[in-house]
This record gives C-alpha cells, structure tokens and sequence, in this order.
C-alpha cells in the first residue's frame, strides 16, 4: 500500500516557498539552456556526479553508430531538469496536492543521480558482466546508485537532512516503501522511476536523446506530456488526447531496442568485451569493486585503455580481443531468428553453445561419410560438388567457441500493453481518471506487446558455415516436438479481447490460443530456416581485415627467415630479364 495521501499531510509540515537562484546554465542540445541551482550544482561538482562522463549511455552502441557519443553525465542533467519541470507545473496547476519547494528540490536530485551507479558500458555491466562473473547475485545499477549517493553526500561533505537522503534515495528507486516519513507523497514515484508502468521522465529524456544522438530525432512533444500531466487517484495521469503520444513513446521504445540497443554488430562487440572483461577480472579484480564506493568512483569505460596500455602477460588474451573489435575483426552472425512471445522459454532450454556444437560435429561426420560414398558413376555436377564442399576440423570446435544470444525487445511492460497500466482523464472530467478502452487510441494492437531476437555467433570464422548447419539442426528438433505437441493438443482458433473493454479492468494481453504462435506465417516462421542467411557448411565469410593481418604476419616472416644469398648472385632473375638477355 501506498503511503498516506497529501490530504492527509498536516500543514506544519509544509516547507515555506523557497526562491531559487540559477548559478549556472547549461546549453543541452535536447532541452537548449538547462538552469542549474546552487543546490544542484554542489551534486553535480563531484568527483561522484563527474564520473558520469566516462560511461557512455548506448555502452558499445557507440562503435556502430558513431553519433551516439553522449554519456551517462548529460542524460542525468536531462531527467534532473524533466523532473523538476514535472514537479513545478504539478506544483503550480494543482495547489491542493500541496507540493512544496523541497520536494521539488528532491525530485530534481533523485532525477540527476538516478544513475550514479552505472558501470562501465552501462547496461553492458549489469546486464551481462555481472550476471556471468557474479553467478547469484542479485545487483542492479539502481543499488550501486544509492551506495554511490551515499558516497557523493558523505564525501563532499553536502548538509542535506536525512529524511531528504532517504526520500531521494528511493525516487531513484521507485520504492515508497523506503520512505519513513509520512510527508512523502506517493504520486513523486512516478516521476522518476516509474514502477507502475514505466512512464516516467528517466524514459522521456533517453529516447529523446538516443533518437536525436544517432541522427533519428523524434518527433515527441515533452513539453505536451508534461503540461498533460495530472494527479489523480495519487498518481500521474495524461489527458485523453495525448493516449496516442504515448503509445508512440512506447512504440519508439522497442525501435531503439530493435534497431539500435540490440543492432548485431553492437551484440557481437558485447560478447567480445564480456569475453575480455572475463579474461581481465582474473588479474585485475575489478569486479570487486562493486561493493567499495572508493574503487568504483574509478571503475569506468577507461578499463578499456587501461587494459590495452598494459603489458603485463596476464593481459594478452583480453588485449587481443581488444585488438579484434578495434580491427573490426569481430565474432560472426551465423544465424537469427525473431521468436514468438508464447515461445521464449523453450528456445532458451534448448538452444544452446553446447547443443549447437553437438550438432554441429554429427553433421560434419554425415556429411564427410555421405562425401565418402561418392561412386564413379556420379555425374559431374555432383563430383564437382562434393569437392568445393571442404569441411572444417570440427574436433577443435567447442561451446566457448559459440555464442547464444537471446535480446528481449518490448514497449516498456514486457508482453503487456503500457497503456493498459495508466490512467486517463478528459476535458469534460477533469478530476475523474480511468483507463483508455482499445477504441480509444487505436485498434491496432500487437498480440504481444514484445518478442526475442535469437543470434547464434561463432568467435572463429572457419566454423561459420558447420555452426550455421548444426544451429538449424537443433532448431528442426524443435520443429519436431512442436508438430508433437500440436498433433496431440489441437489448436482453438477463436480470437479473444486483446485489449479489455473500457467497464472492464486491465489484464494481461490475452492470446488466440495456447500455441497459436506455433503456426502462423509462411514459410518464416518460429521454427523455419532464415532463407536470408542460408550458407553451405563449408562457408567461410571473407574477412580483409584479418586476410591483410595475415598476408603482413607472413611478409614478415619471410622478411625474418629468408637467407641474405645477394652477395653469392643466386637471386633469381625474372622471366622477362632472361628473356632480354637472351
């Protein structure tokens, strides 16, 4: 349950209005001149707050899409100023909620150091380094950003009550049930972290910033959202009219996901930096520092120079695979699949680097045997075939050598449709919220509101094709327990309400039927091959990065190793001069 209501709060806890002096202004390409407080600026004068600068806010998005150079340092700038532009115009629109200059000011800080506790590469670190390094452990950014508040306040020796520490703290968290006091207004959480359904001005300065950064910029009025902003209920509603915005904002969401946060290059850069970082820790013990404030103030995206300059042998592997991704000679994309909803799971249980290489290896020995039994009476297409089909050594082919990428992509909610979770009001009633029925925005809904993007990638080139053939052999085994599973459960196929009806209450998306994803489409379905993507098992992608490296390594060889045999006249002359001399 939420705390008391702002009715409830009595009047002697009211602050009394506070005039704020703008001691800096900064010029934000997103939001032009961003007015900063004296109050803010002693946060944002901080070895903690200036940290920021070193992590980028797309993490290696920034390889692929050279735009995207802003860091985590002016994205909190953004949401700080959202925040307080959410505040001050609930503040002055509706008087009854009794908001004070305080809890503007809170707000205002909650939004600047919401993501003080980012690690290197951003989400890079605490949704893939973490999660394989610490196996069991429970982190996320949002405990690191706390810790490091705590940090900021101690260490820059900042007066700020303790009750303001810990209404700030859980902003950045969007938990009121981190607040003691009674005074704090349960519709605040809203405004920076929004856990009920992800509408929030952290969300509204990302992808105003992400769009603009990569050369994509938006056409989303935040200025709209927010003087459409109203509480009702205790907490923030939108007016009707703005239902479609933000739907769009949703929807914009899953493009940056779809097109940008998960691009395949940026994925395969990941896996190799995951790869390196893994290799690193061993000697440099970075991932310790998670819980050390001291350490990790220094703990940045200048792990990457600091392991490249190194030359300690410790180091090789992660140095080399630095020197991959900066030669653009990065893991391969074998194969992808975009998979249903319904089907996420099963995918996950069984596809696998293990799995894969399996496959993999029985179908270089079907194949090698099948080569093998060629007769002389074949024809000559055939012959021709069977020799320009030369397999890999499979025997050196193992499940580090595999990588199983699995992207979740979704409006905001996961499967469940956003705007399903907030509230509405209109002109007409403008104390009255309620939820918006499908024919209120629109009848053009998605079954899910979400889906996962498999790529299997192979970290050495020569097993390109042979990973390629045993991924879509244990992809068929799928098939096979799917057209099972159907032949014994028939499908009903009878659609239902996606969207409730406007008396009726939000619940999640329901389906057409059980597995009824199973079956759509033609011909590029779940379970089917990718025509797209389609290579022999021999394939080998061309490479000229690593062909040039090669044709170097072995120039230089030859540099080193051949005998100086000019002084006994034994180099041979060309045909041409032997010919002249003739």
């Amino acid at each position: 349950m939420f705390p008391q209501t702002c009715a409830e709060v009595p009047e002697s806890v009211i602050d009394p209005p506070v005039v704020v002096v703008v001691a800096r202004t900064i010029k934000d390409p997103i939001h032009d001149c961003i007015p900063i407080s004296a109050k803010l600026k002693s946060f944002i004068d901080t070895p903690q707050y200036q940290r920021l600068r070193n992590i980028k806010q797309l993490g290696v998005s920034y390889t692929v899409w050279p735009g995207a150079s802003h860091n985590r340092f002016e994205h909190g700038l953004g949401v700080a100023y959202l925040g307080r532009l959410m505040a001050t115009h609930l503040q002055k629109n509706q008087p009854e909620l009794k908001i004070t200059d305080r809890d503007v000011e809170c707000v205002e800080i909650a939004g600047l150091c919401h993501d003080l506790g980012h690690g290197p590469w951003s989400h890079f670190w605490d949704g893939m380094f973490i999660p394989r390094i610490m196996k069991g452990t429970k982190w996320a950014h949002e405990h690191a950003s706390e810790m490091m508040f705590d940090y900021l306040v101690t260490d820059n020796d900042i007066q700020i009550p303790d009750d303001d520490v810990r209404f700030i703290k859980a902003l950045i968290a969007g938990d009121p049930r981190k607040c003691s006091s009674p005074r704090e207004k349960p519709f605040f959480f809203d405004i920076i972290a929004n856990k009920r359904n992800g509408l929030d001005v952290d969300k509204f300065d990302y992808i105003q910033r992400d769009s603009y950064m990569i050369g994509e910029p938006t056409r989303i009025s935040l200025q709209r959202m927010i003087h459409s902003a109203r509480v009702l209920n205790n907490q923030i509603c939108y007016d009707i009219k703005d239902a479609n915005q933000i739907y769009e904002i949703c929807a914009t969401r899953f493009k940056l996901h779809k097109i940008v946060y998960s691009h395949k290059a940026a994925k395969a850069i990941e896996h190799m930096l995951l790869d390196a970082l893994i290799s690193a820790n061993s000697y440099l013990h970075f991932a310790e520092h998670l819980n050390n404030p001291r350490k990790y103030l220094h703990t940045t995206d200048a792990l990457a120079q600091q392991i490249e300059a190194s030359e300690a042998p410790e180091l090789e592997e992660a140095r080399d695979i630095f020197g991959r991704i900066r030669t653009r000679d990065l893991y391969k994309c074998v194969d992808y699949k975009v998979i249903d909803w319904p089907n996420r799971q099963m995918f996950k249980d069984k596809i696998s680097p293990e799995s894969i290489v399996e496959a993999a290896k029985k179908t270089a020995r079907d194949l090698s045997r099948d080569m093998g039994n060629k007769t002389d009476t074949d024809d000559d297409n055939t012959a021709s075939e069977t020799e320009s089909t030369v397999l890999p050594d499979v025997d050196g082919l193992s499940p580090d050598d595999v990588v199983v990428d699995f992207s979740t992509m979704h409006y905001g909610m996961q499967e469940k449709n956003p705007l399903d979770f907030v509230e509405f009001y209109s002109k007409r009633k403008p104390n009255v919220s309620s939820k918006a029925g499908r024919g209120d925005y629109s009848t053009l809904m998605p079954q899910y509101f979400a889906e996962v993007l498999l790529r299997v990638y192979t970290k050495k080139p020569e097993f390109f094709g042979i990973v390629q053939a045993g991924y879509r052999a244990v992809l068929e085994t799928l098939n096979d327990d799917n057209t099972a599973y159907l032949d014994a459960f028939p499908l009903s196929f009878e659609p239902k309400s996606i969207t409730p009806p406007d008396t009726e209450g939000p619940t999640t998306p329901r389906v057409l039927s059980r597995v009824s994803s199973f079956t759509f489409g033609t011909g590029s379905g779940t379970f089917s091959n990718n025509n797209f993507t389609t290579v022999p098992p021999s394939f080998v992608p061309p490479s000229p990065t690593r062909g040039f490296r090669r044709t170097r390594s072995r120039k230089r060889l030859r540099e080193v190793s051949a005998p100086d045999t000019t002084s006994e006249k034994q180099v041979d002359e060309s045909p041409v001069k032997k010919k002249l001399k003739e």
